[in-house]
Parts: structure tokens; C-alpha cells; sequence
């Protein structure tokens, strides 16, 4: 977070004064860096809005830019201007789709995660940042070089808010239940598969310094847990990550994330690796 040194803001007309100015305006004041302001809008013109806008937040001693344009649909235009703007975050209002629409299209939120190259903060409430618990989810029953990577930077990002917030670092991890199959006798019992993924974290834990009480390690889908440990501590904000699925066209985002956007009370975090991102960000300059 502390090497973001612009950030994307998306500004919606209907709402000018959101949680997403509120969250940029916390987490520039504190890296310093720029927030450059964007409506996607084909139809009307809101340049005097983002002049108010701007000019608000120049006089309060931010670096600031805006911009209104169009492409295509809501999360290609996020994602040009990201590029073109060499922003490291974007930060966005997201609010729950109807049902049935959802079952019927992909929610533009989703494509977002899906497609962004860089990190997206989905702000879903006007819960207060500060002193709040900050919570990481992790699987670390994937071990290999990209998913470890991906933990470390995912732990590190919830870390450093949870310092910027003055709040307080927890890691949720869920396994999955015994299989009395399974040649791994490690795997054939609760008690032996939970102590596995403690061993796993405790790299982590000494690194960033959490107890045990700060490690939840439970058992079931990481769809249903991830939201039920966020609500249970009133988390300000989730950090998650993806990984590529290997043998698709594109980089899609695990399931995880977009099942649980709408089910989160907190603020969602969405973090790639970078053979990810480098990959995205060439389906880019291919447009």
C-alpha cells in the first residue's frame, strides 16, 4: 500500500461525496499519494462536478486529477484509464446487483476483479477504518511458489492497514474436511489437518508478528467462513487474493472472491500475483 503512488478514484454522479472518496482520501493522506478522480459517463457531462470535487480536495492538500470518458462498458473503461494513468489502486463504491440480473449477466464489479491489473478496493460500508479489525484470508493449503507469494503479499497489504487504521491484524485460513481415503494420514483427521495449516502459517506469524488468538483455522468453504469470521469480528476490511486457473484463455478470479463480494460487511481488498498481473496488463495493449 505504502508503494502506491497514484490512485484511481471512481467517482459516482448520484453520489459524488461516497465511502470510495473517503477511503482514497485516508489512505492518500497517509502515502502521499495522487488520486486521480474518474467518471464513466458517455451520456452527460459532469465536468463541474469533478472541478467541486477537485478543487475541494487540492485546497485540503492533495494532488489530485479528474477525467470523464467512455469505453466500451464500465469495467474497460475503468481498466483503460487505469493503464493510462499508471495507477496502483482503484477504489470503488460497490453495491450488491439484483439476483436475477446477476444470474442472468456477469455483474460489472465481478468482470472489475476479474480483468483488473492492479489491486481493487470494493468499499461496501461507512464502518470507520480506524481501530478495526483488518482481516486476511489466506489458503496455504496451496503451497506452491505463486499461491506463497500471493499469502505473503496478501497478509502484507492487510499489515499495513492495519497500521495505517491503528486497528489490529487476524488471518482466516479454512481447510477442508477429513477424507478417511486419503493416503496422507495427515489428512484423515480435523486435529492433524488444523495443526498441518498452523505449521504453515507460522512463517507468516513470525514475520508480522500475530498470536494464535490473531490465526482462525476452520474447517469447511472458504465461501461461507470468510464472511461468517468478517461478521463475527466487524472487520473494516477483507483481503483476499486470486490466481490464475490454469488451462483458461485470460486470467479469471477464483470463485471465492466474487461469491463472497456481496456477502462481505466489510470493505473488500482483491490482490493478484504478478505473472497475473503482467498477463492482464498485455490483454490490455492488445485491445
Amino acid at each position: 500500500m505504502q508503494a502506491v503512488r497514484s490512485i484511481l478514484v471512481i467517482i459516482e454522479p448520484e453520489h459524488p461525496e461516497g465511502y470510495a472518496l473517503k477511503r482514497a482520501k485516508l489512505i492518500a493522506g497517509v502515502t502521499q499519494s495522487h488520486l486521480h478522480l474518474l467518471v464513466c459517463d458517455k451520456k452527460h457531462d459532469h465536468s463541474g462536478l469533478l472541478d467541486v470535487l477537485a478543487n475541494a480536495l487540492r485546497v485540503d492538500g492533495y494532488s489530485v486529477s479528474s477525467q470523464q470518458t467512455w469505453h466500451e462498458n464500465l469495467h474497460q473503461t475503468i481498466i483503460t484509464v487505469q493503464q493510462a494513468e499508471g495507477c496502483g489502486l482503484i477504489i470503488k463504491n460497490h453495491r450488491p446487483d439484483n439476483p436475477l440480473k446477476k444470474a442472468l449477466l456477469t455483474p460489472e464489479d465481478w468482470k472489475l476483479l476479474r480483468y483488473s491489473p492492479c489491486p481493487v478496493l470494493m468499499v461496501k460500508t461507512e464502518r470507520p477504518w480506524a481501530e478495526g479489525v483488518i482481516l486476511a484470508a489466506v489458503d496455504v493449503g496451496n503451497s506452491d511458489g505463486e499461491h506463497r507469494t500471493l499469502h505473503a503479499s496478501i497478509i502484507s497489504h492487510a499489515y499495513e492497514i492495519a497500521g495505517l487504521a491503528k486497528g489490529s491484524l487476524h488471518v482466516i485460513n479454512a481447510h477442508p474436511s477429513p477424507m478417511l481415503a486419503s493416503a496422507d494420514p495427515v489428512f484423515q483427521l480435523s486435529e492433524t489437518i488444523e495443526a498441518r495449516y498452523r505449521e504453515q502459517c507460522r512463517s507468516f506469524q513470525n514475520e508480522f508478528g500475530f498470536d494464535d488468538e490473531q490465526l482462525h483455522i476452520l474447517e469447511g468453504p472458504a465461501d461461507v467462513l470468510i464472511p461468517f469470521m468478517a461478521k463475527k469480528l466487524s472487520a473494516a476490511v477483507t483481503v483476499m487474493g486470486t490466481v490464475a486457473r490454469t488451462g483458461l484463455s485470460g486470467a479469471l478470479i477464483g470463485n471465492t472472491a466474487e461469491v463472497v463480494l456481496d456477502m462481505l460487511e466489510s470493505d473488500v481488498l482483491v490482490l493478484k500475483p504478478d505473472t497475473v498481473i503482467a498477463h492482464l496488463e498485455e490483454l490490455v495493449e492488445q485491445r
